[in-house]
């Protein structure tokens, strides 16, 4: 990943402006600390920091067509570009980079070519000629990208908030699937799939197709000049990216460089179900595994500096995100720059267990619409973030467009739960993969239930977030924290805690705008809560909050004490709960 940031249109063209520009570039920094790139032209600016994953020697940015009349600065990767090269033969490449199709593309088609790229982006690009511009970004939002406007017209663009925050009177994410026009002056939608409407499909269900269209998917995502490898937590969606990789290694181009073995990553607190999960894929797999240890008291120490880099108040997210930063930092440290990891699968699938109380086919095919449109605020936002602040680009192939296309046009009722046809959730993947002849998975880790990645690490990472939330906001801090928090106000003292770490960092009503709110039980939506009368009286995003669903639900645990207390012993219900097989997804 890289860091860009542009500002247009600004009064001030003096160098004092030119060296703010610069000391706000550097805070993204932590996304690309390989080089770093300022082009100005006039009144306005397009900056870059570089983490370099393809042509590391000469694709420097911000990048340019022949002449440089046309500039542009990218965050990404595009998959496809040799193919466009080749549709681009009257135009002089000068560097490998896959981001320089962007500038001539542009020449070729005008503002109209968006779609045409197959990969993860946000970029900027300025005409010089007449001065117009447009920013973009990817389909699903795997980039992040914020859009701002200042005091004198200006408008900027930032891979971060923390860039433009400052210097910004208003700004907001930047919708993905959509670009902007200075020409039009208004957000456009470029990203048209049959899906977003959320007409209900009716295609039936065929497990080659959709297995021949996830291994593409992985595949393309090979693409890479440095070393890499794979998260894996052990569970299904993780496994099966390890898997596909695993077996086409070989035929990748990565291979000459680094190697046929592909290294896999697992971090949680010792005797965590990952920990145990992921070691048994990565043995069955023949990779060169790498488990991570971390303590409570270690991810109570980075919050603060998780919720700085990722930018939100989300409580599932930050749960999820501590773990991840920590893994980051030892991954990079190994010299890896590049992973591949498996977000976007629960959203596609109602892999979540909260959907094993879909009342119909209808409404779970329109909750993961809902759920693949906000991706860009939950899981996206964690993988790219959480990575990215050590210098960590994370691919994600399940969110690829071709594959969402195919997964998402499945007639629904296959994705239903049915106990009384052994299927559970995520069946349509899971047997998609079940191959006999030349097995992908051992089947009880291609068949075990979701866990969520927070929950996976070990279930006292988040019992030990609760209890120093507890020790840190009162009874009264709460009670009043509709007054001190009118907008998005937080409901659990988990809640308050992060809340008043995000607001140190970024006061601005603004930025507390940016963070989606509402009730969730499990992840859902705050529509799916109203599947079970239950759920409304229980809402944490944990997935064992998905009483009656999960095998270590909340109210084992409370059952668990209870018995405990009975006993005249003080166990903590926890860490029985940890010998359970349950793993992350």
């Amino acid at each position: 990943m890289c860091g860009i940031l542009a500002v247009l249109g600004c009064i001030d063209n003096s160098q004092a402006k030119r060296s703010r520009i610069i000391e706000l570039s550097r805070r993204l920094r932590h996304r690309g600390p390989d080089w770093s790139g300022l082009h100005c032209h006039q009144d306005c600016y397009l900056a870059h920091q570089r983490l370099a994953i393809v042509d590391p020697t000469s694709g420097d940015q911000p990048l340019y067509n022949e002449d440089k009349t046309v500039v542009v600065t990218v965050n990404g990767e595009i998959y496809n570009h040799k193919q466009l090269r080749e549709k681009l033969t009257s135009h002089q490449f000068r560097t490998g980079s896959d981001c320089e199709v962007i500038a001539h593309l542009y020449e070729e088609y005008g503002e109209d070519f968006v779609d045409m790229l197959d990969g993860m982006f946000s970029f900027v690009l300025l005409d010089t000629r007449d001065k117009s511009f447009i920013a973009a970004r990817d389909a699903i939002g795997i980039t992040p990208l914020y859009i701002g406007w200042g005091l004198d017209g200006s408008i900027w663009f930032a891979s971060e908030m923390k860039a433009l925050s400052d210097d910004c009177e208003r700004f907001m994410s930047f919708l993905p699937g959509h670009y902007y026009s200075s020409k039009r002056g208004e957000l456009r939608r470029w990203y048209n799939p049959p899906w977003y409407s959320e007409h209900i499909p009716s295609t039936p269900y065929d497990p080659l197709v959709l297995r021949e269209a996830f291994e593409k998917a992985v595949i393309k995502r090979l693409m890479t000049d440095v070393p890499f490898g794979v998260l894996l937590s052990g569970g299904l969606d993780s496994s099966l990216v390890a898997s596909v990789a695993s077996r086409y290694m070989l035929q990748s181009e990565a291979a000459c460089q680094w190697g046929s073995q592909l290294h896999t990553f697992c971090i949680g607190l010792k005797g965590s179900p990952d920990l145990k999960a992921a070691r048994e894929v990565a043995n069955y797999l023949g990779t060169r595994h790498h488990e991570f240890h971390f303590t409570v008291q270690e991810g109570l120490d980075a919050l603060e500096e998780v919720i700085y880099h990722i930018e939100t108040y989300d409580v599932t997210t930050i749960r999820a995100s501590t773990p991840m930063f920590l893994m980051s930092r030892k991954i990079k440290s190994l010299g890896v720059k590049m992973v591949l990891s498996g977000e976007g699968s629960d959203e596609i699938f109602g892999g979540y267990l909260y959907f094993h109380k879909a009342p119909n086919k209808e409404e779970l095919h329109q909750e993961t619409c809902r759920k693949i449109k906000a991706l860009h605020l939950y899981d996206c936002l964690r993988a790219n973030k959480a990575t990215s602040a050590w210098g960590v680009e994370a691919r994600v192939p399940f969110l690829d467009k071709e594959f969402i296309n195919i997964a998402m046009n499945i007639d629904p009722e296959w994705k239903m739960v049915r106990p009384d046809l052994g299927r559970i959730e995520k069946w349509v993947l899971r047997n998609a993969f079940d191959d006999d002849q030349k097995p992908y998975l051992p089947k009880h880790i291609l068949y075990r239930q979701k866990e969520q990645f927070s929950d996976g690490v070990g279930y006292r990472w988040i019992d030990g977030l609760k209890d120093h939330a507890n020790e840190h906001v009162t009874d009264a801090m709460l009670l009043n924290a509709n007054f001190i928090y009118p907008e998005n106000t937080p409901t659990t003292k988990e809640g308050y805690y992060y809340r008043a770490i995000f607001e140190k960092f970024f006061p601005k009503n603004a930025a507390r705008s940016t963070v989606p709110g509402g009730p969730s039980v499990a992840c859902s939506t705050a529509k799916a809560v109203e599947w079970d009368a239950a759920w409304s009286k229980n809402p944490d995003p944990s997935g064992r909050a998905a009483l009656g669903v999960h095998e270590c639900a909340y109210e084992e645990a409370v059952d668990a004490k209870n018995a405990n207390l009975i006993n005249g012993t003080t166990q903590k219900p926890q860490e029985g709960i940890l010998e359970k097989t349950t793993t992350a997804i």
